[in-house]
């Protein structure tokens, strides 16, 4: 009985298959094991823990976090502030300095940073006008 011709397979071809079968197979291995989700901030707790990893010794004494824990703003006892934003699975963390502005817009604080690799981070958090005027006020304390 003859082989079809459909089933006589080139090498390339079954080369081809299995490594589309593998990489399917490694997605959703990554897909199972939540591999390469964004990061979220929780509570204030989660805030402090990404603070100190972010940079080491910073600790908060107030914080802001965003509504969906898409980035916090944290301020220590010497009021320093720190701004923090999902970078890959962690949290990458800025201090804030006299080139940083902020401005509220329909509840929203946006920090622009002034650093062109680390930009501008929008937060939906409670009292933005507060924190807005906290940032504003680093450019004061620089020239004092």
């Amino acid at each position: 009985m003859p082989i079809p011709r459909i089933m006589n397979l080139s090498g390339e071809m079954l080369q081809f298959l299995g490594s589309l079968a593998a990489i399917l197979l490694l997605a959703g291995l990554a897909r199972a094991l939540r591999l390469g989700n964004q990061p979220t901030i929780a509570d204030e707790a989660a805030a402090r823990t990404a603070a100190g990893e972010a940079v080491y010794g910073f600790v908060p004494e107030a914080c802001a976090i965003d509504g969906d824990g898409k980035g916090a703003v944290l301020e220590d006892r010497s009021g320093r502030l720190l701004l923090l934003k999902p970078h890959g699975s962690k949290f990458a963390g800025r201090l804030l300095g006299p080139l940083t502005s902020a401005d509220v817009v329909g509840g929203r604080l946006t920090v622009h940073t002034g650093e062109r690799r680390y930009g501008d981070v929008s937060l939906a958090i409670a009292d933005a006008a507060h924190w807005a005027r906290r940032i504003d006020a680093l450019k004061e304390t620089a020239h004092a």
